[in-house]
C-alpha cells in the first residue's frame, strides 16, 4: 500500500488512502495455475493431444541414446500455432512474445524455451502439412461450437466469433467452417511471411482508437 500525497481538507488533515503500487512483487505461481479449468487454451491442448503427428516425429533427427540436442516437441508447436490461429496471430515474432508474456501461451509452451526463429522455421518447414492441419482443426473446433475465433480487420478492430453465439441462427455446416478456417489460415500465413510487424501496427491503431473513445 502507498499513501497519496497530502491534500487539503476541511479538517486540515489530509485523507489517508490506499492506492496502486505496481512495483510490488506477486507470489510465484505454477504454470498449471495460470489458467482456469475451462480456458480455451486447455481445450486446444487436449485437441492437439489427439492429433496424429507421426509424420512430424519421424523427421526428428535427435534420438534417445544418440547424439544431438533434444528437439522441441512438435505437439507444442502445433498447439501454439493452432491457438495463435484462433486468436488472429500470424507473426512468429508476435507469437514468441506471447509465449513469454501471455498466460495462455505461457501455459501452452509449458516452460519450453522458444523464439521466433524456431516458431517460424517450424511453420515454414511443414507448410503444406500445417496448412491442412490448422484449417481442419479450426473448422472442427468451430463446427462443434467449442472455441472462439478472433478475426482482425485491416483497421485493427478485432471481431470475435464466439462459440455458441449463433445458437439462434441456422447451424453452419462443416464446409462453411472449413472455408472460414482456410481464409483465416491463409491470411495469417501471409502476415507471417510478408508483414511480421502488422499485428503490432494494428494493435497500436486499436489502442489509439480506444484512447480516443475513452477521452
Amino acid at each position: 500500500m502507498t499513501d497519496l500525497p497530502p491534500a487539503s481538507s476541511p479538517s486540515g488533515s489530509p485523507p489517508r488512502l490506499r492506492t496502486v503500487d505496481r512495483q510490488q512483487l506477486i507470489p510465484a505461481m505454477s504454470l498449471e495455475n495460470l489458467l482456469d479449468s475451462e480456458h480455451q487454451a486447455r481445450l486446444v491442448w487436449d485437441f492437439a493431444l489427439g492429433l496424429d503427428l507421426s509424420d512430424l516425429y519421424d523427421q526428428v533427427r535427435s534420438r534417445v541414446g544418440g547424439p544431438g540436442r533434444a528437439a522441441i516437441d512438435a505437439r507444442i508447436c502445433v498447439a501454439l500455432w493452432l491457438y495463435a490461429t484462433l486468436e488472429g496471430v500470424g507473426s512468429a515474432r508476435a507469437l514468441a512474445w506471447l509465449c513469454a508474456n501471455h498466460n495462455a501461451f505461457r501455459w501452452l509452451v509449458g516452460g519450453v524455451s522458444v523464439n521466433h526463429h524456431t516458431l517460424s522455421d517450424f511453420r515454414v518447414g511443414h507448410l503444406d502439412f500445417l496448412d491442412r492441419l490448422l484449417t481442419h482443426s479450426v473448422a472442427v473446433l468451430r463446427e462443434q461450437d467449442l472455441v472462439d475465433l478472433n478475426r482482425v480487420a485491416q483497421d485493427g478492430m478485432r471481431v470475435r466469433a464466439s462459440a455458441g453465439a449463433a445458437s439462434f441462427h441456422r447451424r453452419r455446416t462443416l464446409e462453411e467452417h472449413l472455408a472460414e478456417a482456410q481464409e483465416q489460415v491463409q491470411r495469417l500465413k501471409q502476415e507471417m511471411d510478408d508483414d511480421p510487424a502488422g499485428p503490432r501496427r494494428r494493435q497500436h491503431a486499436a489502442q489509439q482508437r480506444a484512447a480516443r473513445e475513452r477521452a
